[in-house]
């Protein structure tokens, strides 16, 4: 039974589209039962104490109406470290608790936390406590995928793998990814799972067409019967178009990310949007669009993720699904422009 604040939210979002699930395309993940939309939505930017709530809980609502049911989140997001989580968090408790079971949340730990000496790596001191702050900054019992978000070379691997599996075992999550893996790495780490009784359902990795020295990764998650999951599918919005006519004020590569500068977007890059852009253009799509669902194709990805600060963005990448083909013509154009 519902509580009368549950059954107030049961009203309130009404607004949830019954055929909601019909439009997404939905992947099997790896060799496991679990299904992954084709795109996810990532809230790595846009969920920190000095973004707007309000904006974050309509992303969060409006991807869920859209059939996009998983979250990929971080303990680190933000900013600061762990806001990100607590606005998630915050949002499930108002509007998503009765439909938990119908979302797909994730978070990682591994890279740096806090200035401690457990704040940071692959050690089962970091992992387990991480993971016990990420549930109580989200309020929740257990996430559905919980990474290890890069690879740690002072650590023991099996340390980290068995941390990874006794997560498992105790029920706090209820799948084991790993992230930034290399593919022996991730070759050794998947058997060293396996003989655990443990499987790694999913690799999370930087995957688009500017960046795709991690096709290297395909042979070993074939091999493994690995998912595939790409963070930075349109990298940063220079696969949008957005930064054919000059950077805009307010763009990310106007000073307003660390993670994306000027000098990043060089003369060469935009040679090969423009050209990519006429192509997407034929195809009748955006740039973005062609991009993501390339992305998904030569990837052989299970989902991407999508990173965004208005609604219309999401609503907007997600229609790429609607023409997810290729001619070989087409795929013979781009391999052309991007070697």
């Amino acid at each position: 039974m519902f509580s009368d604040r549950e059954k107030e939210v049961l009203i309130i979002n009404s607004i949830f589209r019954e055929d909601r699930y019909d439009a997404m395309k939905y992947n099997r993940t790896g060799k496991s039962g679990l299904m992954l939309p084709a795109m996810s939505f990532g809230i790595w930017h846009s969920f920190g104490y000095e973004s707007s709530y309000e904006n974050a809980r309509k992303l969060i609502l409006g991807c869920f109406d859209m059939g996009i049911t998983h979250i990929d989140a971080a303990n680190n997001y933000g900013p600061p470290e762990g806001a990100a989580e607590e606005t998630l968090g915050k949002i499930i408790r108002q509007d998503l608790k009765p439909w938990r079971d119908e979302l797909i949340i994730s978070s990682k730990a591994g890279y740096v936390m806090n200035n401690s000496p457990y704040g940071d790596g692959g050690s089962k001191k970091y992992l387990v406590s991480s993971l016990d702050a990420s549930l109580k900054r989200m309020g929740l019992d257990y996430v559905d995928i919980f990474y290890h978000h890069r690879p740690d070379l002072e650590t023991p691997l099996w340390e980290t793998m068995d941390a990874l599996a006794g997560i498992v075992r105790s029920g706090k999550a209820l799948y084991i990814g790993l992230s930034n893996y290399s593919g022996e790495r991730l070759r050794e780490a998947s058997l060293m799972l396996k003989s655990m009784g443990v499987r790694c359902l999913i690799h999370q990795h930087h995957y688009s067409m500017l960046h795709r020295e991690t096709e290297s990764l395909i042979p070993v998650m074939e091999e493994e019967g690995i998912g595939g999951i790409a963070f930075c599918p349109l990298e940063q919005g220079i696969l949008t178009g957005k930064y054919l006519n000059g950077i805009p004020e307010d763009s990310r590569a106007a000073g307003h990310s660390r993670f994306l500068s000027a000098e990043r977007i060089t003369e060469e890059q935009l040679l090969k949007v423009r050209r990519l852009n006429e192509i997407a253009a034929e195809r009748g799509q955006s740039l973005a669009q062609m991009a993501l669902v390339w992305a998904l194709l030569k990837g052989k990805l299970t989902s991407v993720i999508l990173g965004a600060s208005r609604l219309a963005q999401i609503e907007e990448n997600v229609k790429a699904l609607e023409n997810a083909g290729f001619t070989e013509e087409e795929l013979g154009r781009i391999e052309e422009i991007l070697a």
